[in-house]
């Protein structure tokens, strides 16, 4: 492999303020050959699938947040305080909320997730969000609040005391902010009400889910099972699904089959894929994503207008009195018969073009993306430019690898 750079003084043909990309094959692409083994990685079945019907379920509620020290939400917040009234109204405690200004108190949501297997009594971790203006929710303690399921039913109720990341203070020019001040956690802050255990043992098979669907994966792992229990059990359905048989495997209970499922290690070939993301100018690239023979030409031309107003004369005007007194004589005049000078002021534009020499980078047959990485660097792209070349180099085809722009 061999990486090239040459600097010319050659101008790019764009006429506007960016980067010029021109990637251009210098050969056919090579025959296909078989992956190379280095690539591969070894991982455990459990860190690349999960169990279908085995998953998390997500919580909401709603509720107040109260002991805030004049941080809580605002008079125009108008169900923060109809809530507190409704409250108070439990409570035997009547008010209007019409008439109560309570700086102390904000309406939030809180949100978690109930894990499999959840039993009443489990203890949850909790995400509290402010929804008003609060400014901040540092001090404040959440009151009991039911959390809900997509059913509507209640599944668990959180209260306690918020831990913040961050903290707000001051008003105006002098205020200070760091990180979120509106949303807090409860550790453990919500004990869960009603039983979702899955019962394993009506299952007939065990699905396994990939994570980033692949045939070659899934078809490694139902050989990988079949391997550990000596006979024909798992099946690869599609790129992201692998059924096992209960019945087949001839295991005591479903939990020692997914446990030894889940164990086992097998070569997993990393995909060749870039993502990109524009908005931010990051990319990332798997190492082994090769590129054909090609050429990179890459050059700068900016082009910079300026309007300055400059004085090219004065003409005379009325003084400092008032406009339309007549001084001596008759004319008309300021006080003390005295005219001023304005200034006639006329635009003139300035145009800079600053035309930078063209940067060229050659990789021969094999390079990888390391290689282009650093060529790139050492012809002085930025992020933004990297993007536009790898978005350039796969349009045309010089890139076995899937390019996703986010």
């Amino acid at each position: 492999m061999k990486l090239e750079m040459t600097n010319s003084n050659a101008r790019p043909r764009s006429m506007v303020s960016c980067a010029m990309v021109i990637a251009v094959v210098l050969s056919v692409l090579p025959p296909v050959a078989l992956a190379d083994e280095s690539n591969n990685r070894q991982v455990l079945v459990r860190d690349i699938t999960s169990v279908e019907g085995v998953r998390e379920n997500l919580l909401v509620g709603y509720g107040l947040v109260v002991g805030l020290r004049g941080t809580g939400d605002r008079q125009q917040t108008i169900f923060t305080v109809q809530t507190l009234a409704n409250a108070m109204q439990k409570m035997g405690v009547l008010i209007s909320p019409t008439s109560v200004v309570v700086k102390n108190v904000a309406a939030v949501f809180i949100t978690a997730s109930l894990p499999p297997f959840a039993r009443p009594g489990s203890k949850l971790d909790v995400t509290v969000s402010s929804i008003g203006d609060a400014q901040s929710l540092e001090g404040g303690v959440l009151l009991m609040s039911a959390l809900y399921g997509p059913d509507g039913q209640v599944y668990a109720e959180a209260q306690g005391p918020l831990v913040l990341g961050g903290y707000s203070a001051g008003t105006g020019a002098n205020k200070k902010e760091v990180n979120a001040a509106n949303v807090g956690l409860i550790p453990q802050g919500a004990l869960v009400e009603r039983d979702t255990s899955v019962d394993l043992s009506g299952f007939k098979t065990v699905s396994l889910l990939l994570r980033n669907p692949d045939f070659g994966t899934a078809v490694a792992i139902a050989d990988a099972v079949n391997k550990e229990f000596d006979k024909p059990v798992a099946s690869a359905l599609d790129s992201s699904r692998v059924d096992i048989s209960v019945a087949d495997a001839s295991s005591q209970t479903v939990t020692m089959l997914i446990s030894r499922v889940q164990s086992l290690v097998l070569n997993v070939h990393t995909p060749a894929k870039i993502v990109v993301n524009e908005r931010t100018g990051t990319i990332v690239m798997g190492g082994d994503v090769k590129l054909s023979p090609v050429s990179v030409i890459h050059g700068n031309l900016s082009i910079q207008v300026v309007t300055t107003y400059v004085a090219v004369g004065a003409t005379p005007v009325g003084g400092l009195g008032q406009p339309g007194e007549a001084g001596a004589g008759g004319d008309r005049r300021g006080k003390g018969g005295m005219d001023t000078l304005q200034p006639i002021v006329v635009p003139e534009t300035n145009l800079t073009a600053n035309d930078e020499a063209t940067q060229s980078m050659r990789l021969d047959e094999g390079a990888n993306v390391d290689e282009l990485v650093k060529g790139l660097h050492a012809i002085g792209t930025s992020a933004h430019d990297v993007v536009a070349i790898l978005q350039a180099i796969r349009a045309e085809g010089g890139m076995q690898a899937e390019l996703e722009v986010q």
